[in-house]
C-alpha cells in the first residue's frame, strides 16, 4: 500500500477540480496562467453549479470564507504583474489563500521562502554546489536555485512566507527583483543578469503581531498592493468553518465522529467574544493576549474530538473542551488564565442560569 500524504497541496488536493476548471475555461488568461482570472476565482470560492466539460461534472467547492471582494482583488493584482502582500493577524488564512493562488494560476504551491531571523540571501536566490564551482568554476551547473531563482526562470510564483521575520537586509534584497525584474548573478561573466519569464510574481505573508520585529522599508512595500485578511466576524461562518476543517481532519485521520453542533457553536462564539473583548449581550471582557483565530478554534475542537475518541466513549465533554481552551488561552502568557476565569465567571455563568443544559457544563467545568 502506497503511504498516504500527511498534508496534501493544494494542486493535488483539489487536482479534480483543477483539472475540468482548466479544461472547461475560455477566458483570456495572463500569459503563462493555467487558467483566467475567472476561474481563479471559481475554484477559491466555489461554484453554485457543477462545472461540466466533456460529459463530466465536478462541483467545486469553496475554500476560502471571508472577504470575497479581496480574493478577486487579489488575483487583480497578480494578474498586473504587480507583488502581492496578505497581511493580517495569526490564523487568518493567509497562507492558505496563498497556497490556493499559486495552485490555481500556476500549479505549483510549493515554490515557498520561509522567513526566519536565519533566512540568507542565498536561501532567497541562489547558492553553490561547491565541489562543482571547486573543480570548473562558476558554471550553470553549479549553481543551487532558491525560491526566487526558480519562480523567475519558469514563469511561476514565488511565496514569500513571514516576510517581516526576516532582517531587514535579506527583504530589501527583493527590491531589485520587484521592480526590474531581474535579477543580477556576477559569478557568470557571459551572462550576468537572470531575466524573469512571464508568470513570475511574488506573494508574500506578514503577521501584523509582528509588526515592529522586522519593520518592511518604504522602498519594498511600493512594489507590493497591500491586503489585508481580516479574522471571520460571523459566530455562524466561524461555526461553519470549524465543522468543515475538522470533517476533512476526521477523514484524514480514519476517526468515525460525529461533529457536535451545539458545541462547535459555543466554541465559536467564546473565541469571537474573547477575540474582540464584548459578547451579543454587550457586556464587555478582557482580551487575552493570545490569538483567538478560527485556525486555533479548529485545532481546540479537533483535539478535544480525537481525545474523547481515544480515550472516552466518542461523546465531546464540557471538561475536556474547557481543558482545550484553556491551553489555547494561555499559550502566550500564562496570567491569560484570570481573563478566561472572568469570562466563565460573568457570561458564562449568566447564560448557564438562562439556557441551562449544555452551558450548565460548560460552566461547571470552570473548575478546570
Amino acid at each position: 500500500m502506497k503511504n498516504k500524504i500527511l498534508k496534501p497541496t493544494p494542486e493535488i488536493k483539489y487536482a479534480e477540480e483543477l483539472e475540468i476548471l482548466r479544461a472547461a475555461d475560455t477566458g483570456a488568461r495572463p500569459a503563462n496562467w493555467l487558467m483566467s482570472p475567472k476561474s481563479v476565482k471559481i475554484f477559491i470560492l466555489g461554484s453554485d453549479k457543477p462545472i461540466e466539460c466533456k460529459g463530466k461534472k465536478v462541483k467545486i467547492s469553496k475554500k476560502f470564507f471571508g472577504d470575497d471582494s479581496l480574493v478577486e482583488r487579489s488575483i487583480i493584482t497578480l494578474a498586473g504583474n504587480r507583488g502581492l502582500m496578505l497581511v493580517g493577524a495569526p490564523g487568518t488564512a493567509k497562507t492558505m489563500l496563498s497556497e490556493l493562488l499559486s495552485a490555481a494560476i500556476c500549479g505549483i504551491s510549493t515554490n515557498t521562502i520561509q522567513g526566519t531571523a536565519g533566512t540568507t540571501e542565498d536561501m532567497i536566490k541562489y547558492s553553490w554546489n561547491y565541489a562543482i564551482l571547486l573543480a570548473k568554476g562558476p558554471v550553470k551547473e553549479a549553481l543551487v536555485p532558491a525560491p526566487l531563482y526558480t519562480g523567475m526562470k519558469e514563469g511561476i510564483i514565488t511565496r514569500f512566507e513571514e516576510i517581516t521575520r526576516c532582517p531587514l537586509e535579506m527583504q530589501d534584497s527583493m527590491i531589485s527583483v520587484m521592480s526590474d525584474k531581474i535579477m543580477n548573478i556576477p559569478e557568470f561573466a557571459e551572462e550576468p543578469v537572470l531575466y524573469a519569464t512571464p508568470g513570475f510574481n511574488v506573494i508574500a505573508t506578514a503577521n501584523t503581531r509582528d509588526k515592529g520585529i522586522n519593520e518592511m522599508s518604504s522602498a519594498l512595500k511600493r512594489r507590493f498592493n497591500f491586503e489585508t485578511v481580516m479574522p471571520v466576524s460571523s459566530v455562524s461562518l466561524e461555526a461553519r468553518i470549524i465543522e468543515q476543517e475538522c470533517e476533512k481532519m476526521f477523514a484524514e485521520a480514519n476517526i468515525e465522529m460525529k461533529i457536535n453542533h451545539d458545541v462547535v457553536e459555543i466554541l465559536a462564539l467564546t473565541f469571537r467574544e474573547l477575540r474582540e473583548g464584548i459578547t451579543y449581550e454587550n457586556i464587555k471582557v478582557d482580551v487575552p493576549s493570545s490569538v483567538m483565530s478560527t485556525a486555533e478554534a479548529v485545532s481546540v475542537y479537533f483535539q478535544t474530538a480525537i481525545d474523547s475518541y481515544y480515550y472516552g466513549n466518542g461523546k465531546i465533554t464540557a471538561d475536556k473542551l474547557v481543558q482545550n481552551i484553556k491551553g489555547a488561552v494561555v499559550k502566550e502568557n500564562t496570567e491569560d488564565i484570570g481573563k478566561l476565569k472572568s469570562y466563565f465567571n460573568t457570561v458564562v455563568k449568566k447564560r448557564a442560569d438562562k439556557e441551562g443544559a449544555l452551558w450548565q457544563e460548560y460552566y461547571e467545568a470552570k473548575k478546570i
